[in-house]
């Protein structure tokens, strides 16, 4: 425990000399009465001058949360529900876990708008719900029968095979607005939608769910069934930081994809300009028939003057002097 005079030398940092001078004599006093110091037995002259801000207790304000602390609290507090959403909307548990680890990964992907967004667990809520009910999973083929659990109360079985029945857009709309519990506003916005379409589809979502049940249930019995439904939905085993890792990979392979396009298409541009002619050649005109030639004639036999000089020519001597010096005639 530290005494007066210790407490007073310590808090009166910022004073000018005469504080100085106070903060000295009672630091003295103090040593001279004995009393403990309040950083394990060190004099009074050892302490630092944050001995007041060390007394008045920690900080009430909590430091700011990283991006990863904070997309791992998001995580925590939407995946949970996010998978139970995605089941109901697709019917497959592993489609609704990939649907929901596709949206976490685009939310670290485009964190800053996430992170500025007002409600950034509809933010992730409509990128789950988007990939979910992508035309794209009718080309991949069904999970088998016994891969895939039916619900064990057949009134669970029913709603979700009416669930399943219903177009995507009315779907997602009873969802939103029976199961997750929103106004119908935002339940239009979030479908692209206009409030009077929503109003539509909702009540002709609950028309047909409703018949289907095997007992005629109310509005609020709805809530309560969807709710329950997909209660034993969990998320998958993948934990946040793997997800923020996955993200960063995938977005660093369309980086280098997009390099190495852009490289294959300045390549091939550099080639096509480098053997593309660099003038105009007109093309050659395709050439016109010529009549009124006569055909040539092979060559017949010789005459006999011919004959006698082929003999003479045969005769002479080929080379020397004589071939120089041609005798006349």
């Amino acid at each position: 425990m530290t005494g007066p005079g210790a407490r007073a030398g310590a808090g009166d940092k910022n004073g000018d000399e005469n504080g100085a001078g106070t903060r000295a004599r009672t630091g003295a006093g103090a040593k001279t009465s004995g009393a403990p110091s309040a950083r394990s037995g060190t004099e009074w002259y050892q302490q630092p001058l944050d001995a007041d801000a060390d007394a008045a207790g920690p900080d009430p304000t909590p430091p700011p949360l990283t991006p990863g602390q904070a997309f791992d609290t998001l995580y925590a507090y939407c995946a949970p529900a996010l998978v139970q959403q995605a089941y109901l909307l697709t019917g497959r548990r592993r489609l609704a876990r990939e649907a929901v680890e596709h949206a976490f990964q685009l939310a670290w992907h485009r964190w800053p708008e996430v992170a500025a967004d007002r409600d950034p667990a509809g933010w992730v809520r409509a990128a789950a719900h988007e990939y979910a009910l992508s035309p794209w999973h009718r080309l991949r083929p069904l999970p088998r029968r016994h891969h895939e659990r039916q619900p064990a109360d057949p009134t669970g079985r029913a709603l979700l095979t009416a669930l399943l029945e219903l177009p995507p857009p009315y779907r997602r709309t009873l969802l939103l607005y029976d199961g997750v519990g929103l106004n119908l506003p935002d339940t239009a916005a979030e479908t692209e939608s206009s409030t009077p379409a929503a109003a539509g589809r909702l009540l002709y979502a609950r028309a047909i769910v409703t018949e289907r049940l095997p007992e005629p249930v109310a509005a609020d019995d709805l809530r309560r069934l969807l709710a329950a439904l997909p209660s034993d939905i969990r998320p998958g085993p993948t934990k946040p930081p793997a997800l923020r890792a996955r993200a960063d990979l995938r977005a660093r392979r369309w980086i280098h994809a997009a390099i190495a396009f852009i490289a294959l298409l300045l390549t091939t541009t550099a080639l096509t300009l480098h053997t593309a002619p660099d003038h105009y050649e007109p093309p050659i005109p395709a050439g016109s028939p010529i009549h009124g030639i006569p055909p040539r004639a092979a060559p017949g036999p010789l005459s006999q003057p011919q004959q006698k000089l082929r003999a003479k020519l045969r005769s002479e001597t080929a080379a020397g002097p004589e071939r120089l010096h041609p005798e006349a005639h």
